[in-house]
């Protein structure tokens, strides 16, 4: 069951309904008379409740601050931990130096988060040999998974390929930024990067959706399971991969989460939630859609989800 809620702007409900037990022992008071100022006292404390939060792009231009204050609040709600969906350094040259420099940038930023931070690449982050390289050296595995609270969490990797056609992207996607800097976005749309199914799509290895095969079938019992992706791969026509990842959780409970487009959409998939969150501080695009900087607050508890997408609150007069 899925409660969710776009604060501030759109309120959505698909379900929501939990049994609670009674919580008197945790409320004390002196009132004796029959009547009371309060209705219940079912407070909000199931032990299997936890929220998370996600927040999105950082890149394509940065604009200062936002992040920053995106942490800020977090720091004041609280989660039990943070997640993101890529794009998280602008990345690009072919500085080692420089990647580094950018990578210690955000760590520092993330650090001030009171919560663990769990990092996933976007192209930004992983476009390249040494931009693979380097997050190997500093974070590990492009791809991971993990339960928290029996509940599993898939964090792919949308840019999966083979080293030969990484090589050609890379390329392409370096003539396309130059022509970005020269001309700005509407010369960047004219590049041949910008045509490319990879440019918009990514795509995901066999070895990976082995991988995450596998922590689906070792993980039969989980309350509920969310995948973490960059880029809307499920666009990609003939994209068998993923498609073996949604077979496999079919029967299942999950939702999806994924970034890169810079705007904010839901769409119902397999009749599942696929929500492309918009950005964090990233370059917005207002004429695709609906562009703001936001988090995502996710709190699970049984088996009932609740999702409120927080515009994150800045003055940028």
């Amino acid at each position: 069951m899925v409660r969710f809620v776009f604060s501030l702007f759109l309120v959505f409900v698909i379900s929501g309904c939990i049994e609670k037990a009674g919580n008197d022992n945790l409320f004390q008071h002196s009132l004796t008379n029959e009547v009371k100022p309060w209705k219940h006292t079912n407070f909000d404390t199931h032990k299997d409740k936890f929220s998370f939060a996600i927040f999105s792009d950082l890149t394509g231009g940065e604009r200062p601050e936002i992040f920053k204050v995106a942490i800020e609040q977090l720091n004041l709600l609280r989660p039990e931990f943070i997640i993101n969906v890529g794009d998280l350094i602008e990345g690009a040259d072919s500085i080692p130096a420089d990647w580094h420099q950018q990578w210690d940038d955000f760590d520092e930023r993330a650090a001030k988060a009171k919560a663990p931070v769990f990092y996933m690449g976007g192209n930004h982050d992983l476009t390249g040999k040494m931009a693979r390289r380097i997050w190997k050296e500093r974070l590990g595995p492009r791809y991971y998974h993990f339960v928290y609270k029996n509940v599993l969490f898939l964090i792919l990797d949308t840019e999966d390929y083979s080293p030969e056609r990484m090589a050609q992207i890379k390329q392409l996607r370096q003539q396309a930024i130059e022509q970005l800097n020269q001309g700005g976005w509407k010369a960047f749309e004219q590049s041949e990067y910008a045509g490319i199914p990879e440019r918009t799509m990514g795509t995901v290895s066999k070895e990976q959706a082995d991988y995450f095969l596998t922590a689906i079938e070792n993980n039969p019992d989980v309350r509920w399971t969310f995948i973490l992706i960059h880029k809307p791969i499920w666009n990609k026509p003939g994209e068998e991969n993923f498609l073996r990842i949604e077979n496999a959780l079919n029967n299942q409970p999950y939702t999806v989460f994924n970034g890169h487009t810079h705007v904010y959409n839901y769409t119902k998939r397999r009749e599942h939630d696929y929500i492309n969150l918009a950005t964090t501080g990233g370059h917005q695009f207002p004429e695709r859609g609906p562009s703001f900087d936001h988090i995502a607050w996710v709190t699970v508890d049984d088996d009932t989800i609740s999702i409120a997408i927080n515009p994150t609150a800045i003055n940028r007069n």
